[in-house]
C-alpha cells in the first residue's frame, strides 16, 4: 500500500470520528474562554459549586457536583469495556507486557522527571518562583495552621484550612497524575485510525483499568512524595474508589445485564448512542468550571499553558517513541506495535482530572495542569497516528482476515 492512500485511509477513517473527538481540542479552548467569562460575570458560582461537597473535619473532600460531572465521564467507557476479553490476553503475550512496562515501569517516572526540569528549573521563573497555590488538606490530616508538611504550609483561607504549596509543584501534581494515567477510552480511536489490531487495544483498555485499581493509588501517593506534594493516601484510596471502581463495577453489571435483556445490537445502536452526549456535556462542564477559577492566572500570565504543555508534549513523543523502537526490536506486527505505542502514549485524562479535583481542588493548578493533557491529546495524537502509517512498512505485517481487516484478538490463532 502507497503511503498516499495510506494517509487518504487516515483522513477517511478520521471522518468517522465524532465532532467532538475530531475537533477535541477546539472544544477544550471553547471552555478556557467560557470558563473565564463564567469567572468574570459570576465570580462565586464555581465556588459555590464546588462547596457543594462532603466535609470530613471540616475539610471538603469530595464535590458533589463535579463527582457527578466525573461519573458520568467515565461510566461510558467501561460500560464498553468486554472484561471477558482479558482471559484472551495470553494469546498476545508479547504486546501486552511491553504496554505494562512501559506505562508503570517507565511512563510514570519520565513525566516526573521531565515536569519537574521544565517546571520546576527551566520555566520555574516564567511560571513565578515565588507564586503560590492553595491546595485542599488532605484527607484525613488535622494540622494546626503554620504548620508545615512537604513543602507546603498550612493557611485559612476563608475559614477553611488550606496548604499553600509553591505554584509550580500545583502544576508538577497534575503532570505526575496524567503520568500514571494509562489510556482507557481514546486510545480506541486512536488504534482504529491506525488500522492496528483492534482485539489487543481492546484488552489493553481492559487490563489497564484493573492494573489502575492497584498501581494508580501506590505510584501516585510514591512521586507526589518524592515531589514534597502533600500525600494524600486517604483521599488517594477514596479517589479510585469513586472514579474508577465504581464506574467500572457500575459499567460490568449494566452491561451484563443489558446484553441479557436487550441483546448486543441494541446496547450498542440505542445505549451507547444515548451516553455519548451525556459524557460529552459532563467532560466540557467540568472544564468550564476549572477555567473559571483559573482565569485570573491565565489572564496575568497568558503563557501558563504553554509552559505546562511542553513537558506534557515531549512525554508523549518520548513514551511513543520508546514503544514503537521496542515494538520493532521485538518484532512486533505493525498491527501490534501501533497500539502498543499509541496505549502508552495517551492519557486518561478523565481519571488524572477527576482525581486532580479530589486531591487538590477544583482551583487548584494540578487540576489545571491536567486540563492542559486534554488540550493536546488529539492533535499530538493524530501526529503520531500519521507516523505510524507512514512507517507500517518497516514492520512485518499480520495475515489478513478473510475480509481484509487484520485479526483481532478473537480470530487470530
Amino acid at each position: 500500500m502507497s503511503n498516499e492512500n495510506k494517509t487518504g485511509n487516515v483522513s477517511d477513517r478520521r471522518a468517522s470520528m465524532s465532532p467532538f473527538e475530531r475537533y477535541l481540542t477546539l472544544w477544550v479552548g471553547l471552555c478556557i474562554i467560557a470558563g473565564i467569562v463564567l469567572g468574570k460575570l459570576a465570580p462565586g458560582l464555581a465556588q459555590t459549586l464546588d462547596g457543594m461537597a462532603i466535609y470530613v473535619n471540616n475539610a471538603p473532600v469530595v464535590s458533589i457536583p463535579i463527582a457527578v460531572c466525573l461519573f458520568f465521564m467515565m461510566y461510558p467507557i467501561m460500560v464498553k469495556i468486554d472484561f471477558g476479553s482479558v482471559i484472551r490476553a495470553g494469546r498476545s503475550g508479547t504486546p501486552v507486557l511491553l504496554t505494562l512496562f512501559i506505562n508503570w515501569c517507565i511512563k510514570p517516572f519520565t513525566m516526573y522527571g521531565l515536569a519537574f526540569l521544565f517546571l520546576g528549573v527551566l520555566f520555574r521563573g516564567f511560571i513565578g518562583a515565588e507564586a503560590t497555590d492553595l491546595v485542599k488538606m488532605p484527607f484525613g490530616l488535622d494540622l494546626p495552621v503554620g504548620a508545615t508538611h512537604g513543602a507546603g504550609t498550612v493557611v485559612l483561607a476563608d475559614g477553611v484550612k488550606m496548604m499553600e504549596i509553591p505554584l509550580w509543584r500545583s502544576y508538577l501534581a497534575g503532570c505526575i497524575l496524567l503520568g500514571i494515567a494509562p489510556c482507557t477510552a481514546m486510545v480506541l480511536v486512536w488504534g482504529y485510525l491506525a488500522r492496528g489490531n483492534d482485539g489487543l487495544t481492546l484488552v489493553m483498555v481492559a487490563i489497564n483499568s484493573l492494573t489502575m485499581l492497584v498501581l494508580y493509588g501506590v505510584l501516585g501517593g510514591f512521586l507526589l512524595g518524592v515531589g514534597r506534594l502533600p500525600v494524600p493516601w486517604q483521599a488517594l484510596l477514596l479517589s479510585i474508589a469513586i472514579y474508577v471502581a465504581l464506574p467500572l463495577v457500575a459499567g460490568y453489571l449494566s452491561r451484563r445485564w443489558i446484553l441479557a435483556a436487550k441483546g448486543e445490537r441494541w446496547f450498542r445502536e440505542k445505549f451507547l448512542h444515548v451516553l455519548t452526549p451525556v459524557t460529552i456535556i459532563a467532560l466540557l462542564t467540568t472544564l468550564v468550571l476549572l477555567f473559571s477559577f483559573k482565569g485570573e492566572v491565565i489572564l496575568g500570565n497568558p503563557l501558563t499553558i504553554v509552559w505546562i504543555a511542553i513537558p506534557l508534549f515531549i512525554q508523549t513523543v518520548l513514551i511513543f517513541a520508546l514503544g514503537y523502537g521496542l515494538a520493532r526490536v521485538l518484532r512486533l506486527t505493525y498491527e501490534d506495535a501501533a497500539p502498543a505505542a499509541m496505549i502508552g502514549a495517551s492519557n486518561h485524562f478523565e481519571v488524572a482530572i477527576a482525581t486532580a479535583v479530589m486531591l487538590f481542588g477544583l482551583s487548584s493548578g494540578a487540576a489545571l495542569a491536567t486540563v492542559v493533557g486534554v488540550l493536546i491529546e488529539v492533535p499530538v495524537m493524530l501526529m503520531l497516528v500519521r507516523f505510524c502509517v507512514a512507517t507500517a512498512d518497516r514492520f512485518r505485517r499480520a495475515p489478513e482476515t478473510a475480509d481484509g481487516r487484520e485479526p483481532s484478538l478473537e480470530t487470530a490463532s
